[in-house]
């Protein structure tokens, strides 16, 4: 029998061990980055918001006018066997479609089959225990999101090369990680992440130019029964190196907090009350039904 235990992928109708899933050199998915993806993960053999990950799957495509012959139902049905193969409770499953090959010779992205694929590894950190606990330094980057004008950020996709930049001026810097700012010099996100801002009793997450990451919705939700007055809009550089907290959200690592920007103190330095309260509050939730559904292995 093979062991998933390393990760399992499902292409082309069949479940494959993870060091043996590939696809065809000439897809556009690889070519020309036009795919999209999205990301969800279980949690102690539970996925955690498991539909809400496939809607926003389902619409990406749609706005990129892709189509594949799953549903909603099929494609969950995939997504639970992977975790049931691989044995593992912690995971990390990945759902994708790529624009396929076209016709030879042909710029026609309506010549092409759409391919869907899927794959599950062990659980993913984003941050290191560590750095969970004692918070980040992040760099606040001179680099510029692509506009949304140009690639809609609400379609998770892989046109990661302004963040990869991020991360590279971060780590010439000794940080962590990177944020990345708009033509204006507000934040918007980094490579996997949401940003929040507590200034006060108002928290703020910015709206425009980023992915509604489901972590990020989750928080929004948690943040609601807090009583804080919650900004979706602009968050300007110097306002988040000016506030009390600052934490970031992922599906990989679920809230994790902020303690540096720039190589300068947060507030006091260290995490705040919020974010340890936000981050205990995300993690039960993983048990909670109204959230989260139990794997049959």
């Amino acid at each position: 029998m093979t062991d998933f235990s390393k990760g399992v992928a499902y292409i082309e109708g069949e479940y494959v061990a993870i060091a043996e899933a590939k696809i065809p050199l000439m897809d556009w998915g690889f070519l020309h980055s036009d795919a999209t993806y999205d990301v969800a993960h279980t949690w102690k053999g539970r996925f955690f918001r498991v539909d809400e990950y496939i809607d926003r799957f389902q619409t990406s495509m749609a706005k990129l006018r892709m189509s594949v012959p799953y549903g909603h139902e099929q494609i969950r049905e995939v997504m639970f066997e992977l975790v049931r193969l691989t044995g593992l409770r912690d995971t990390y499953v990945e759902i994708v479609c790529t624009r396929g090959i076209p016709a030879p010779g042909s710029r026609d992205p309506r010549d092409c089959s759409n391919r869907f694929l899927a794959f599950a590894v062990p659980f993913v950190w984003i941050a290191d225990d560590e750095k969970r606990e004692t918070g980040l330094n992040l760099l606040i980057s001179r680099q510029q999101r692509i506009p949304p004008e140009s690639v809609d950020p609400t379609i998770k996709n892989y046109h990661w090369l302004d963040m990869v930049m991020a991360l590279f001026e971060a780590y010439d810097h000794g940080a962590d990680t990177a944020i990345l700012v708009d033509a204006r010099g507000d934040l918007t996100e980094g490579p996997g992440f949401n940003i929040f801002a507590r200034h006060g009793d108002t928290v703020t997450s910015p709206e425009h130019g980023v992915l509604h990451g489901v972590t990020r919705l989750t928080l929004l939700e948690l943040l609601e029964r807090e009583n804080l007055q919650i900004n979706r809009g602009r968050l300007p550089a110097d306002a988040a190196r000016a506030a009390d907290e600052v934490f970031i959200t992922s599906t990989a690592g679920g809230v994790m907090p902020v303690t540096r920007i720039d190589g300068k103190p947060v507030g006091e330095g260290r995490p705040g009350t919020l974010v340890h309260k936000l981050n205990d509050a995300y993690w039960a939730l993983h048990e909670d039904p109204d959230y989260s559904v139990a794997i049959s292995y």
